[in-house]
């Protein structure tokens, strides 16, 4: 039985800035924008501010990217945030998992695999570490799920069979879904699925701010340090004002600009 005890976040995708439009709006207003920014998704979040005031030009203030998108989460104006949106995959996951991160609604979008389609006969499942680390509760784990995905396994099977004498029309894809979707009710939520995740800028910092705290479930909060790694380095001017400080013993992501 393949066991799993981290998660995996792969960073598939992100909003572009079309640099044309930009300059065809600013030449249609008779404005000029000067700035140091190189990513695009920073970039659209400072234009989305600066529309707001029309702040170009002699008006702009600011230059530096950095600065101006530092100034916007130091005031809490996270609305222009809402704007940049990027695309994940994220294994090695329960469902326990997915059923607390599709809790997170405002600034997300998710597709998630489908057990009514996938056949789980070579399912891998996602043991807690506090688990794993006793060998005997370690023990009382492993044969309960493995009873669990035989009982899957044999169902799945008996299902199948069944469909097949009383539905011999159905179309194949539909006897397998049939069977699949009812053979299902005996997996834990400890066995593993996939999920496509897309948020902004806005929902990610809220997700990291409250699944990174030393108090948050510890496998989403696993997750929340791993999308948090992987957006410092993707768009430090955004998340660059977070840090993970050691609580009681415990990690937590932490942050002046808490709310943006």
């Amino acid at each position: 039985m393949d066991i799993v005890t981290e998660p995996s976040v792969y960073l598939v995708g992100r909003t572009q800035i079309d640099q044309a439009a930009v300059r065809q709006f600013l030449d249609d207003e008779n404005a000029d924008w000067v700035t140091d920014g190189e990513r695009g998704t920073e970039l659209l979040s400072e234009l989305a501010g600066r529309v707001c005031y029309m702040s170009f030009g002699e008006k702009q203030g600011r230059r530096s990217n950095e600065e101006y998108l530092q100034n916007i989460i130091s005031m809490e104006h996270g609305s222009v945030l809402e704007h940049v949106v990027w695309n994940f995959v994220v294994t090695g996951v329960s469902r326990s998992f997915s059923h607390e991160l599709i809790r997170h609604r405002a600034g997300w979008a998710y597709s998630q695999l489908s057990q009514r389609y996938v056949d789980e006969a070579d399912a891998r499942f996602v043991e807690p570490p506090v688990i794993a680390s006793d060998p005997e509760l370690h023990a009382l784990w492993l044969d309960s799920v493995r009873q669990s995905h035989e009982a899957y396994r044999k169902l799945s099977e008996g299902l199948a069979q069944r469909i097949e004498r009383e539905h011999p029309e159905w179309k194949r894809r539909d006897k397998r879904k049939k069977a699949r979707e009812a053979a299902r009710s005996v997996l834990p939520n400890a066995t593993e699925t996939k999920i496509f995740v897309s948020a902004n800028a806005r929902a990610l910092r809220h997700f990291i701010e409250y699944r990174g705290a030393a108090d948050a479930e510890p496998e989403i909060r696993r997750v929340a340090f791993a999308i948090l790694q992987i957006m410092q380095r993707e768009a430090p001017s955004l998340f660059g004002d977070y840090r993970v400080l050691e609580l009681n013993g415990a990690s937590s992501t932490h942050t002046e600009h808490r709310k943006v």
